[in-house]
């Protein structure tokens, strides 16, 4: 495979793209999702405020202005391909490109110092999770997470004879808990096995799949419908108003782990679940 060198300029131009794109413009596969919810919503209530969802969808996306007033922390998933030859810091360039498009986009600055609470004021660092693979090629996939699903996203180390049972009970409690806070209809990121933060990671990753698509393994898939069903059984519904659309979505992916532990990861993202992806 012939190597390849990724320019810096391109590269934060990228990055800056993907950032208002995903502050701005809904993924369409998740204000389909938000469409049919609409559709089939019983409670009034809960169809009404999907009704409001969908129109601040449409003038966010028009107007060119931010989904949610919370613009939410960046995080980055890249896989650098061993022929792509970079001569560049990739984190700094990638801060940078950051920094831009919170300035152009007006969007709020939502990052701080955990001890003394000083913003940073240009929504950097980013959170970056960097894998090599083969190939000549930079994929990118950007997800940003606000604060009110992510203050309600939690790993539990369960006991391994807890099983699937345990899962599908932990997460219940968890949806249950946090109620409206999650910013409903919500989806679901499960990571489960690995130790505690390898889970807390797939949990995350699940989320960057495709909105409502499926594992590709036949148990996980069983198991993200059943835990989506018996969460939308909760009665919830759309900002906690009450309905059927507690969550539009489970996404779970796994890892093997300790013969003495079963960790769970449970990610919560609110219905704005904003993300964008590009290959260099």
């Amino acid at each position: 495979m012939i190597e390849k060198k990724l320019n810096s300029d391109f590269f934060k131009k990228t990055v800056k793209e993907l950032v208002l794109k995903a502050s701005f413009d809904l993924d369409p596969r998740v204000e389909l999702l938000l469409k049919q919810a609409e559709k089939k919503e019983l409670s009034a209530n809960g169809k009404i405020a999907l009704k409001i969802i969908l129109e601040n969808i449409k003038l966010a996306r028009k107007e060119k202005k931010p989904i949610c007033q919370d613009t939410g922390l960046a995080i980055f998933f890249l896989e650098l391909g061993r022929k792509l030859k970079i001569d560049f810091d990739l984190t700094k360039v990638l801060n940078q490109g950051l920094r831009e498009a919170s300035g152009q986009g007006f969007l709020r600055n939502s990052v701080a110092d955990p001890i003394t609470r000083k913003n940073t004021m240009d929504n950097t660092p980013a959170i970056i999770h960097l894998n090599m693979t083969e190939g000549n090629q930079l994929k990118i996939k950007l997800l940003i997470k606000g604060a009110g699903s992510e203050n309600q996203s939690i790993v539990q180390m369960l006991k391994p004879g807890d099983g699937i049972e345990g899962i599908k009970s932990a997460v219940l409690e968890k949806v249950k808990s946090a109620g409206a806070k999650a910013c409903p209809p919500i989806f679901i990121g499960l990571g489960i096995g690995g130790d505690l933060e390898l889970s807390a990671l797939l949990a995350k990753k699940a989320l960057t799949r495709p909105a409502g698509t499926k594992n590709k393994d036949r148990i996980l898939a069983r198991l993200e419908e059943e835990i989506l069903e018996a969460v939308n059984q909760l009665g919830i519904g759309p900002a906690g108003l009450g309905g059927r659309f507690t969550a539009l979505a489970v996404q779970a992916e796994k890892a093997p782990g300790h013969i003495a532990s079963l960790a769970l990861a449970i990610n919560l993202q609110c219905w704005a679940h904003r993300s964008a992806e590009a290959v260099l």
